[in-house]
């Protein structure tokens, strides 16, 4: 498959199934834990979307540790690695309709049309910090939160998170 953007496809495994949603993207933007990025992984391909990575990463795509937390299954993965958020941004159009996830807005994914057209894609924060104060501003209408009851959770999980809106997605677009 050819470079989408600045995309390093290069490094990417990119396996399209003739079974893939159209247009189901999950990105995450320096993710900093391989545990995490691996049970991602693992959650698109289970749903058939594409995994997004953005640099830098805080581990290594050859670390052991990921592909045990993506089992045998990482290889299968549809994985694009991009060099930063400006390269990724700019091909970002032509996937389809951002959302970001934050805990810092109170617009909840169940509010949200996720999968309201064909193409979505899903962009999450590192774990320790989130998105940056730049994309807040300048996607402000775009950003969803996880409902969470307790007052005492203020996140869930980067890859429960990631799960939770992939499956989403696909149950609004399956229907009542």
């Amino acid at each position: 498959m050819g470079s989408v953007g600045d995309c390093r496809c290069g490094l990417a495994r990119v396996h399209p199934s003739p079974t893939q949603p159209v247009g189901l993207h999950v990105v995450l933007v320096h993710p900093e834990i391989h545990w995490n990025t691996g049970n991602a992984g693992r959650t698109c391909l289970a749903a058939g979307a594409t995994l997004h990575l953005i640099e830098p990463l805080g581990f290594s795509l050859d670390d052991r540790a990921v592909k045990r937390a993506g089992l045998d299954y990482w290889e299968h993965v549809d994985l694009r690695v991009w060099p930063s958020w400006e390269a990724f941004e700019r091909a970002l159009p032509s996937l389809g309709e951002p959302y970001f996830f934050s805990t810092k807005t109170t617009r909840t994914l169940w509010d949200a049309p996720l999968g309201a057209t064909d193409d979505v894609v899903l962009v999450f924060g590192r774990e320790t910090a989130g998105l940056p104060a730049a994309l807040h501003e300048r996607y402000a209408e775009r950003f969803v939160t996880m409902p969470i009851a307790s007052p005492h959770v203020r996140s869930l999980n980067l890859s429960t998170s990631v799960a939770i809106a992939v499956f989403e997605v696909l149950r609004q677009r399956r229907g009542p």
